[in-house]
């Protein structure tokens, strides 16, 4: 699946509508822009006054376009999940769902150890000190019964924000572009499980009732420190609110150049393969999940700060 746009909507107002090959953006008093249905990746929707055709929604889910529809603070609270996704699909779900209880555990521990090592990576690249975190990694032991995440989250936030930070989801800056980062990453997560004909409601770990994307917030973990990463050096460099040019870069995380055993791979591609490696390991059985080594350069293109990254 090739990488596709973040197209945001942002704008009361705007019509979507669907003309050939191409999703049309209409608003009152101006011509309509176009964007090809094939370039579109994730379709944010944070405007509340927005209309869409049907025959566009039915083209983005036939595309496996990850449509999210935000309400106060950038926060989704519906998605379009297309019913289609995988041609083994109906077989892959079945092994998803029959996952035994300690391969869950083994998958979950590999998932927060993975996490922990780019939070890491994170604080060197923006230069604060990361001591410990390797021993907390090692530490996490199946289904991570002694909560080393959260262990990890008590001294990775003073550290990334200083010791006034709170991580609120309706808190104040760096609060919002964390939320809006995370939207992102999220939907985009949720396109590659989807791809990989596994079920999104049915986690690894999360197991909330109501929410229906259990499994990409499972699987989005270890790619938050990216976001985090950004949404750090947007507040150095004196963004204190969403502009566009702070969503921009939030959004082009999922270009960023990662370092992985294939080569230099786009972050959204190596997001589909560890959904992918996931499938894979409830068919075999065996605890495998595939990440990244870590990203090529930084969004900033800033040299100085390129080996320190290297390790997100």
């Amino acid at each position: 699946m090739p990488v596709g746009r973040v197209i945001e909507i942002a704008s009361d107002g705007c019509r979507l509508a669907r003309d050939h090959g191409s999703m049309t953006v209409t608003r009152p008093g101006a011509e309509a822009s176009r964007v090809p249905l094939d370039d579109i990746g994730v379709l944010l929707c944070n405007a509340r006054d927005v209309t869409y055709s049907n025959g566009l929604m039915v083209e983005l889910a036939r595309r496996g376009v990850a449509a999210v529809f935000c309400g106060e603070n950038y926060l989704p609270v519906a998605w379009l999940w297309p019913v289609e996704g995988h041609h083994i699909q109906a077989l892959r779900m079945r092994q998803q769902l029959d996952a035994s209880l300690p391969l869950q555990k083994r998958l979950w521990q590999s998932v927060v150890r993975e996490k922990v090592l780019r939070q890491k990576a994170a604080l060197e690249a923006l230069q604060r000190p990361s001591d410990g975190f390797d021993e907390l990694a090692r530490k996490v032991r199946s289904g991570d019964p002694d909560n080393v995440e959260a262990q990890a989250a008590r001294k990775y936030w003073p550290l990334l924000f200083g010791k006034a930070f709170r991580r609120e989801r309706h808190g104040a800056w760096p609060n919002p572009a964390l939320n809006y980062g995370y939207t992102v990453l999220r939907a985009a997560v949720a396109r590659a499980v989807v791809s990989a004909g596994l079920h999104p409601s049915v986690g690894i770990h999360h197991s909330n009732r109501g929410d229906s994307f259990c499994l990409a917030d499972d699987l989005m973990e270890p790619y938050r420190p990216l976001v985090d990463y950004e949404a750090a050096r947007l507040t150095t460099e004196g963004h204190t609110e969403l502009k566009p040019e702070t969503k921009r870069a939030l959004a082009e995380i999922l270009a960023m150049d990662m370092e992985t055993d294939e080569g230099t791979t786009p972050l959204q591609t190596c997001m589909e393969r560890t959904a992918l490696s996931l499938a894979q390991a409830y068919e075999t059985g065996v605890p495998s999940l595939k990440f990244p080594r870590g990203a090529k350069h930084t969004l900033a293109g800033e040299d100085a700060e390129q080996d320190a990254l290297h390790g997100l």
